[in-house]
């Protein structure tokens, strides 16, 4: 005659309980999911494009600056090249603000 064999109560507890978890990280993701429907792949390359200007902006007025001041005041050094390396280093500050204000944003509306 074949035994059958019956899971413990400890046992049954833990796959009760990995269930649950399962059904609540689905649940949040869904939940999640409701909260940020308007961000969609679009909202993912708008990004991409506000970090891309505003590191481009203040580098492009950085050699326009500098060119400038070189047809005016000519000199052994290199101004254009010197605001370049300034209006990179402006708009990757600029651009590190943009990313931690949308960062916070969603780490905060994630919280609620």
């Amino acid at each position: 005659m074949v035994e059958i064999r019956r899971t413990s109560n400890s046992r049954r507890r833990k796959i009760a309980d990995h269930f649950t978890e399962q059904v609540a990280k689905k649940e949040l993701l869904r939940l999640k999911g409701l909260r940020h429907k308007d961000e969609t792949v679009w909202f993912g390359l708008g990004m991409f494009g506000i970090v891309g200007w505003a590191v481009a902006i203040p580098t492009l007025i950085g050699i326009a600056f500098g060119l400038w001041i070189d047809r005016t005041w000519p000199s052994r050094y290199s101004w254009a090249l010197m605001f370049l390396i300034t209006g990179l280093v402006i708009g990757c500050i600029n651009a590190t603000y943009w990313v931690r204000k949308i960062r916070s944003k969603i780490i905060e509306d994630d919280e609620q």
